[in-house]
C-alpha cells in the first residue's frame, strides 16, 4: 500500500509474507526495532479472504493450557499499548463464562489459570446473565478480564503504526516464488525483493509456501461457518454490551466447543459458532455448492435451544472464515529446520487473534536471533515427525 509517488525498493532488512493480524504485528515489532521491513499481502486491503477479518474476536485470560495463560498478561499489555499509540478503542470488557460439566479437566484448568474460585451454578448464572439457561449439573467459570477485540479496527491500527514507523506495506501482490539463501529472494506478481531475513505468516496459504522450501507441515485449512442469531423478541435476550462472551468445554454434543460473543456486527444478532469446520482449499473455499450439508448448524441450533432460549434456532446471517489447524491445535512458531533465516508462524487453529501481539514479538525475536521472551517448546516444528522433504 505504498504511495504512488514512492519509488519501489527491492532490498529490505526483513520481508514478512501475509498481512493478517499475525504478520502485521510481526512487522510492527520489527519496525519498532528500526528494521526496514516489507509486509506483503496478496489481496487488496481490506479483504475477507483469510482469518483476520470481521468486527469481533474474544480475548480472555482463561486458558486450559498454562503456556497460553502465561502469555496473556503480555498480550493485554501490548493491546493497550496499541490503543494508546493510535488513540483508538480496540477492546470492550464484557467478561466471559466458560460452560461445562463440573470437574471437566479443561474447565478446571481454566479456573486455575484465573487464580479465582468464582464458579456459578445454573441459578447464579441466570441471575447474573438472564439470557443464559444452564442445564442442571453444569457450571460456569467467570473470567471478568475477558471481552471483545474489534478485529478489523485492530488490524488497521497495527498496520497504521507499522507504516508510521517507516514500514512498507504492499497489498495486491501475490508471492510466486521464494528462493532461500543467505539473502532470501521473494518474487511477486509486481516485483522481486531481497532481504537477509524472511518471515512467513500466510495463514491458510502457508503450507504451499513452505512446500517450496522442502517442508511439509501438517496444516489443515478449515472453512468455518460464522453464524449470527436473532432475538425472538427484540431486547428480550439482553444482547447488549452487558452480555458476556462464552465458550463451552467438555460438552458431549459439541466436542469441538462452541463460542459466542455479544451483539456487535449486527444489531440484535448474537454471534454463536462451532469451533470446527470443513477441510478446504483456500483457493476454492467459495466453490462448495450452497446446498451442501452443514452439520455444524444442527449442533448450534440444538445448543441454542437449550442454553440461549431467547434466540431463534436458525441463523439470520451466515458468513465464512478460515482456520488453519495443527493436529494438536498449538501454534507453529519456529525457524525453518534448514534455513535458519526463514521463520514460520502458522497453525493458529482458531485461537490466535488475542495472542497476536505476543506472537508478533516472538517471531520478531526469532528472526533477529534473540532469546524468545516466552517458552517456545510447545510451538516447535520438531514436534511433528517427517516434515523435511525435498524442495
Amino acid at each position: 500500500m505504498s504511495a504512488p509517488s514512492q519509488p519501489q525498493k527491492s532490498t529490505y532488512d526483513v520481508i514478512v509474507i501475509g498481512a493478517g493480524i499475525q504478520g502485521s504485528f510481526t512487522a510492527y515489532h520489527l519496525a519498532q526495532r528500526h528494521k526496514d521491513t516489507l509486509l506483503l499481502e496478496q489481496f487488496l486491503l481490506p479483504h475477507s479472504r483469510g482469518s483476520s477479518h470481521g468486527q469481533s474476536r474474544i480475548i480472555r485470560s482463561a486458558y486450559p493450557q498454562e503456556y497460553y495463560s502465561r502469555m496473556m498478561p503480555d498480550s493485554f499489555r501490548l493491546w493497550q499499548q496499541l490503543e494508546a499509540e493510535t488513540g483508538t478503542t480496540l477492546y470492550r470488557q464484557t467478561g466471559l463464562v466458560v460452560l461445562g460439566p463440573p470437574g471437566e479437566p479443561e474447565l478446571e484448568a481454566c479456573r486455575r489459570s484465573l487464580g479465582v474460585d468464582e464458579v456459578l451454578d445454573a441459578a447464579a448464572l441466570a441471575q447474573r446473565f438472564p439470557g443464559f439457561r444452564l442445564p442442571a449439573g453444569q457450571v460456569a467459570v467467570l473470567d471478568s478480564t475477558a471481552g471483545v477485540l474489534f478485529a478489523d479496527r485492530a488490524l488497521r491500527a497495527v498496520q497504521e503504526v507499522f507504516r508510521r514507523h517507516g514500514g512498507t506495506l504492499r497489498d495486491g501482490e501475490k508471492v510466486l516464488r521464494i528462493e532461500p539463501g543467505a539473502t532470501v529472494t521473494v518474487t511477486t506478481t509486481a516485483g522481486v525483493y531481497k532481504a537477509p531475513r524472511l518471515i512467513i505468516t500466510a495463514g491458510a496459504w502457508t503450507g504451499a509456501f513452505v512446500e517450496q522450501l522442502g517442508l511439509r507441515l501438517p496444516l489443515q485449512p478449515l472453512r468455518i461457518d460464522v453464524c449470527y442469531w436473532r432475538e425472538k423478541q427484540p431486547g428480550s435476550a439482553g444482547l447488549g454490551s452487558v452480555t458476556p462472551c462464552f465458550l463451552t468445554l467438555g460438552l458431549s454434543q459439541a466436542p469441538h466447543g462452541i463460542y459466542g460473543l455479544p451483539s456487535i456486527e449486527y444489531p440484535g444478532l448474537m454471534k454463536v459458532c462451532h469451533h470446527h469446520g470443513s477441510p478446504t482449499d483456500p483457493e476454492k473455499r467459495d466453490q462448495a455448492p450452497s446446498s451442501a450439508p452443514r452439520p455444524d448448524i444442527g449442533v448450534l441450533s440444538s445448543f441454542i435451544s437449550s442454553y440461549l432460549p431467547g434466540l431463534e434456532t436458525q441463523p439470520a446471517v451466515m458468513e465464512t472464515c478460515l482456520y488453519t489447524n495443527t493436529p494438536d491445535e498449538d501454534f507453529i512458531l519456529d525457524r525453518h529446520p534448514k534455513f535458519s533465516n526463514i521463520v514460520i508462524g502458522a497453525g493458529f487453529s482458531g485461537h490466535g487473534f488475542k495472542l497476536a501481539p505476543v506472537v508478533g514479538k516472538l517471531l520478531c525475536e526469532l528472526s533477529l536471533g534473540e532469546e524468545p521472551s516466552h517458552n517456545m517448546a510447545h510451538f516447535a516444528i520438531t514436534r511433528f515427525p517427517n516434515v523435511l522433504g525435498a524442495a
